[in-house]
C-alpha cells in the first residue's frame, strides 16, 4: 500500500495508510500512515466493533488534514486486548491462522469464490 500511496500522492491525490505494521510502513516512506497496534488483518479496527473502527478513521482523517511533513506516523492509543499473547505468537506455529486446517479452509473458500465467479462470467 505505501507503493501505491506514494504514487497518488505523486500525482496529487492525498492518502492515508492505515496500518498494523509501523516498522514496514517507516521503511517504504509512506506520505502518511495511522498505526494500530492490532493483529495483522485488522488496521481499520475490531471486527464487529463500529465505534473502534470509526474512531480509527477519525484519526486518519484528522492526519490528512493536519499532516505538515511527509511520512507522519500517526499512533493510536488503542489496545486490541487485554491479553497480549497475539503479539508474541504471531507469525508462531501456534498462530490459528497458520494451521493446516485454517489453511485448508482458506483454501476451500477460495475454491468455492473462483466456482462462482466462473458460474456467473458463463451465464452472463
Amino acid at each position: 500500500m505505501s507503493l501505491v500511496a506514494r504514487h497518488l500522492e505523486e500525482n496529487g491525490l492525498p492518502t492515508v495508510v492505515f496500518t498494523v505494521a509501523r516498522d514496514i510502513t517507516a521503511h517504504a516512506f509512506t506520505p502518511r500512515a495511522v498505526f494500530t497496534n492490532y493483529p495483522l488483518g485488522n488496521p481499520a479496527g475490531r471486527p464487529q466493533d463500529p465505534e473502534n473502527q470509526r474512531a480509527i478513521l477519525r484519526t486518519g482523517l484528522r492526519l490528512l488534514a493536519e499532516a505538515t511533513a511527509p511520512g507522519t506516523i500517526v499512533e493510536t492509543p488503542h489496545v486490541w486486548s487485554q491479553d497480549t499473547a497475539w503479539q508474541r505468537l504471531i507469525f508462531s506455529a501456534e498462530q490459528p491462522f497458520l494451521s493446516e486446517e485454517a489453511e485448508a479452509q482458506r483454501q476451500a473458500e477460495l475454491a468455492r469464490a473462483r466456482a462462482q465467479k466462473l458460474e456467473r462470467h458463463q451465464s452472463a
